[in-house]
């Protein structure tokens, strides 16, 4: 896959964005900019605005007013359906809307990422299965498990995986903790600053745990819906990778 990522400027940029989404008023966005390499975590956000930011994020929807510029393009510029969908293979979104299937094994749910054949799963998949499990702090033992017996850390971290298939240049973070019981934030929001740091990706998350954002290393903005400026919770710089 390529990714059309341009240079070290901004993954990210939203000016003077507004769009409908059926809340008490219009979704507002004055001014966002994400640097590449850099991790930012935005609260303030409910379920349909969040949705509806990313929605405008990766061209699946347009604003009714401003700009959306993502990986150095204006969703506006997406031409066709074709264009769109390799578009957005540079996102990586770890959300509860993901379907995960239940009666399938954890190795089966990433399996699907890479190949139909889920049974049994082919041992050239498996491998690359067993790689990505790795990376989340899946263990082998845990691969024969069925999502819908699993823990919710255990499909917390399966959803992360997806995510991670196929090398995203940014990850999006949905309420990620939201069905995550609160002794595990920390942890989540930990191992996923490793990944970032290691794969030398953007992180971008909406939440309203501020545990979880705080372990990810990243800044921490408030969303002020009304004008749709975001203030810094603290005065830290920026995070970037080395």
């Amino acid at each position: 896959m390529t990714q059309i990522v341009t240079g070290s400027g901004p993954v990210i940029e939203m000016r003077s964005v507004e769009k409908q989404y059926g809340g008490l008023r219009p979704l507002r966005v004055r001014t966002l900019e994400l640097p590449a390499r850099s991790s930012t975590m935005l609260l303030g956000f409910d379920s349909p605005a969040a949705e509806t930011f990313i929605n405008l994020m990766t061209g699946s929807t347009l604003p009714e007013a401003g700009d959306v510029i993502s990986f150095g393009r204006s969703t506006r510029a997406i031409a066709d359906s074709a264009d769109w969908l390799a578009f957005v293979e540079q996102f990586g979104i770890v959300s509860d809307r993901v379907v995960l299937l239940d009666g399938m094994t954890v190795a089966q749910n990433l399996a699907i990422s890479f190949d139909l054949d889920l049974d049994p799963v082919p041992d050239h998949v498996l491998a690359r299965v067993a790689t990505l499990a790795a990376e989340v702090g899946i263990d082998a033992g845990m691969l024969t498990a069925r999502v819908g017996e699993a823990d919710p850390y255990l499909k917390a971290r399966v959803r992360l995986a997806r995510a991670l298939a196929f090398d995203p240049a940014l990850l999006v973070l949905e309420h990620p903790t939201a069905t995550l019981p609160p002794e595990h934030a920390g942890r989540y929001g930990t191992t996923i600053k490793a990944i970032a740091a290691a794969r030398k990706l953007a992180v971008l998350g909406l939440t309203a745990d501020e545990k979880f954002a705080e372990h990810t290393g990243g800044r921490l903005l408030v969303w002020q819906p009304a004008t749709g400026e975001f203030r810094e919770r603290t005065r830290r710089r920026f995070w970037r990778l080395s």
